[in-house]
């Protein structure tokens, strides 16, 4: 793209090269291609993924698909809750393990697989092939250096913590519907499933990718955890419906009492004007958070290219789908989706205003 400068698109060198290329080859002359299974599990972040430096995708990529793999055990509902507890510990133990060069003891995951796939979605279907292949992953984690395994090791601590409570909340639910109790018990699990991630992201960057002199160094940690926060919560307030269908109530019940409400008030379409208000703290709470993100986001060096893109794609798709859900029923209308011509439009446009840094800034307050 002859219009942005050349030196504009230099990233620092990977300090980690070699263990980088190490894990790519095994992972894609084994029997599983991990960039082919990370675009199945998650086409959104995906797209973050790939843009990413060579000095990070490989941790973050390996830390994504370890995480759904624990993540995919917690959601098991066939699975009894006490079983899924059993395994989940033993798939943190295994991680743990290994990333102090110790010899893990793999879990049977034998009966969270299926032997007929047939008809199955793909979405199970790149569930079940990542838990065939999760020794494969726990394996690639010895490439990393000891300060990398150490970060991946606490991400995937604090994640599967924020699983286990969702079991325990929500895996005796036997037909009936739970809710978290408060606002702080929302935070939290905000906290533990994504804005960790935040700073786990932006440990990797200090290391790896940013200068050693970055400026504002606890300020950004904090804008990374809320970023993270805020991600988790759009997909909380978008995804309400179904989660109600699945016997799970994530809008706090303290918060719901306070408007003369119960959940289970919330199968009924005629709450929404009760409940509307409310829904609304939560969607300013979201895009606060957001625009925290995108604070982060126009804070990191302008050289850092891939990093700030990577950054800003789920900031603006967020943002875009929270103005969506300012404008429906969510009790009654249909899940809100961004369709691709909307990511698209989002990706082509911030790649090419950002040579303009002012107009890129601005992209967040574009409605």
């Amino acid at each position: 793209m002859g219009w942005m400068s050349r030196k504009n698109l230099v990233e620092p060198c990977p300090v980690n090269m070699v263990q980088s290329f190490a894990m790519k080859n095994r992972l894609e002359t084994g029997t599983i291609n991990a960039n082919d299974l990370l675009k199945r599990v998650s086409r959104s972040f995906y797209l973050t993924l790939r843009i990413l430096p060579g000095a990070i995708r490989p941790q973050l990529s390996l830390a994504y698909l370890l995480a759904r793999a624990t993540d995919t055990v917690a959601d098991t509902d066939a699975i009894a809750v006490d079983e899924r507890q059993r395994v989940l510990s033993e798939l943190i133990g295994s991680i743990q393990a290994v990333c102090v060069r110790q010899k893990p003891s793999v879990p049977d995951l034998s009966a969270f697989l299926l032997t007929d796939r047939s008809g199955v979605s793909a979405k199970y279907d790149a569930e079940i092939t990542l838990l065939e292949n999760f020794e494969t992953f726990l394996n690639c984690l010895p490439e990393f250096p000891d300060a990398d395994r150490e970060k991946i090791r606490d991400v995937l601590e604090t994640i599967t913590r924020g699983q286990q409570a969702d079991i325990q909340r929500f895996g005796m639910a036997s037909g009936s519907l739970n809710a978290l109790a408060t606002d702080n018990d929302l935070d939290t699990y905000t906290y533990e499933v994504a804005g960790c991630v935040g700073e786990f992201w932006t440990r990797l960057c200090l290391d790896h990718v940013f200068p050693r002199d970055l400026p504002g160094e606890k300020r950004l940690m904090a804008d990374a955890v809320r970023f993270g926060k805020g991600l988790q919560l759009v997909n909380i307030l978008r995804d309400l419906p179904e989660d109600l269908q699945q016997g799970r109530c994530y809008i706090p019940e303290q918060s719901l009492l306070q408007f003369g409400l119960t959940p289970e008030d919330l199968f009924n379409h005629d709450a929404m004007r009760h409940f509307q208000p409310l829904y609304n703290g939560y969607l300013d709470l979201a895009e606060e958070h957001l625009r925290a993100g995108w604070r982060y986001t126009t804070s990191l060096p302008f050289g850092c290219v891939r990093v700030r893109l990577a950054c800003a794609w789920p900031i603006l798709i967020g943002i875009k789908t929270l103005r969506r859900l300012r404008t429906v029923n969510i009790i009654s209308d249909p899940r809100v989706k961004i369709t691709r011509r909307d990511i698209s439009r989002i990706l082509v446009k911030s790649v090419f205003l950002y040579p303009r840094r002012k107009a890129w800034n601005r992209l967040f307050y574009t409605r």
